[in-house]
């Protein structure tokens, strides 16, 4: 039964979404426009978790400054939905006007190396859009993602639809690793997005480290992941030059992940992204609770409490507890 609704739902939400999508780009953001104040100030979308991660992340800054932001930040929202839509139906050669992607021909030359490409990237302006990047590189190269299922089946679906239309591959976390070794021991020459900035469980945290001032666990499964498959690791560099327009810049940062000490490529992933959004902060998504879990907390693993010492942090990775048998 919850099946068969789940279908209906989604049936419904397909296609009020697809209608819309068939809208031009003006139109869909005078209904942005509109939507900005049931969002802001009626609905409360989320404000209290903004509130809070603003209010951690710039303690410099004073409550009208990140009153400010935190408005621009909830418009950018409001057009990330309407952009999002229209992706079901917004042709080649529009979007590939709309998101220019640069940097895509040193791809070849690290294909000529390797056959596994990995792109650092982070939930900073319209990452929907990374999804086109299908459309900028050769025939034989395919372009994937990971992805976390949505709790909603009818919404998981409508996004994996989205993200299926440029016909790049959709991985679930779950199954990264294997997939990722599937395709690599194919020869397939892929490239894999990682959307690492958000916060990992417990099980999936091995690194704390400082980030937008605060104490942040964070991913490190890109770098592990790219050690086996012997990966180049690019970053992706997103703009918003004007409403509706985006500049992606993939740079190389290295072509060895071997060769960097264990956890440095996620920290220079970090501090680069770290850096985009000081500069523009209302492009990030701060509707993530990123801060939830803090290695004093009641529910942290006994090797993060022992991290701590007399207030002062000893060790950005865990601690083990676990004696040696005898001992």
């Amino acid at each position: 039964m919850k099946h068969l609704l789940d279908n209906i739902i989604y049936i419904l939400i397909f296609c009020c979404c697809k209608l819309l999508s068939l809208l031009p780009y003006k139109l869909l953001y005078l209904l942005s426009d509109g939507l900005f104040p049931v969002l802001f100030y009626v609905f409360r979308y989320r404000r209290h978790v903004v509130e809070k991660n603003l209010r951690m992340a710039f303690l410099h800054k004073s409550d009208a400054e990140r009153y400010f932001i935190e408005k621009k930040f909830y418009h950018f929202l409001c057009d990330y939905f309407v952009e999002t839509i229209k992706l079901l139906s917004v042709s080649k050669e529009e979007l590939m006007q709309r998101m220019v992607m640069e940097g895509v021909e040193c791809f070849r030359q690290s294909f000529d190396k390797q056959n596994m490409l990995f792109v650092y990237l982070g939930h900073f302006c319209n990452w929907e859009y990374i999804a086109s990047l299908q459309w900028w590189v050769e025939q034989d190269v395919l372009c994937s993602q990971l992805y976390s299922p949505l709790h909603s089946k009818p919404m998981d679906r409508l996004f994996l639809k989205i993200r299926s239309r440029f016909g790049g591959l959709n991985i679930k976390k779950k199954e990264s690793l294997r997939t990722i070794m599937q395709l690599y021991r194919k020869g397939q020459k892929t490239v894999v997005g990682f959307i690492s900035d958000q916060g990992p469980r417990w099980v999936n945290t091995h690194l704390f480290m400082s980030f937008l001032g605060q104490d942040t666990g964070v991913f490190t499964g890109t770098e592990r992941i790219a050690r086996k498959v012997n990966a180049s690791i690019y970053v992706a560099h997103i703009t918003r030059p004007r409403r509706g327009y985006y500049h992606c810049k993939y740079e190389l940062l290295t072509e060895d992940a071997n060769g960097y000490a264990e956890h440095e490529l996620t920290k220079l992933y970090m501090r680069d992204l770290e850096q985009q959004i000081e500069v523009n902060p209302h492009l990030w998504l701060w509707t993530h609770n990123r801060w939830r879990r803090q290695r004093t907390a009641m529910d942290a693993p006994a090797e993060w409490k022992a991290t701590v010492q007399d207030g002062q942090i000893i060790s950005e990775t865990p601690i083990s507890l676990h004696k040696s048998e005898g001992q």
